[in-house]
């Protein structure tokens, strides 16, 4: 992306946070029931990884459809769907007013909500969650819901901060049960280191 696209990108982001977390604390209640049934795949993951650049061969994997579902005022979820363009993810976009029954359907546990809602190969993908864990979701095939990274962390992927700092983060593995564990450890950046 160039510079004035991503400094927009982030403008957008900045005006939009307000609708994007009304988005996020939605009633817990409509996301804490049923979930998608777990895909069938391989053994179980390796445990968290602590990730702190891009998965180069990301760029280089035959991506199924990701389906992201938003809201139309999101300016934070649009930079993020950039995002997962730009790694050569295909992406679908649904504009929703209503996410809850999304987050519902697809198994979003109660407290692990974000802005925007997607799923890839049978996968629920719930917030920022950066594309090299997506990757290494993909690849693994854990049997599980899929990844959420709760909330709107600072410097994730769509909520870059023009100085580049980033709070610590963690993207966590929803099992089929709806409980969770740690999948990727982001450390924190402080601000003009790129």
């Amino acid at each position: 992306m160039h510079h004035n696209a991503l400094t927009l990108a982030v403008a957008l982001a900045a005006v939009s946070l307000s609708a994007c977390a009304q988005d996020a604390t939605l009633p817990a209640a409509a996301t804490a029931a049923t979930a998608a049934p777990a895909p069938q795949a391989g053994p179980p993951a390796a445990g968290p990884v602590s990730v702190e650049v891009a998965d180069p061969a990301a760029a280089a994997f035959a991506w199924p459809t990701m389906t992201v579902h938003k809201s139309p005022s999101c300016g934070c979820c649009v930079v993020w769907v950039e995002h997962m363009r730009g790694a050569g993810v295909p992406v679908e976009v649904v504009d929703t007013d209503d996410m809850g029954p999304i987050k519902h359907q697809l198994g979003v546990p109660y407290g692990k909500g974000s802005c925007h809602t997607a799923h890839i190969d049978g996968y629920l993908i719930e917030g920022h969650v950066p594309v090299a864990d997506i990757h290494r979701l993909l690849q693994e095939r854990p049997q599980a819901r899929g990844l959420v990274l709760p909330g709107m962390p600072a410097g994730s992927p769509g909520m870059e901060m023009p100085d580049g700092r980033r709070q610590a983060f963690t993207v966590e593995l929803v099992a089929a049960d709806g409980s969770t564990s740690d999948w990727a450890h982001h450390p924190a950046r402080d601000g003009n280191a790129r």
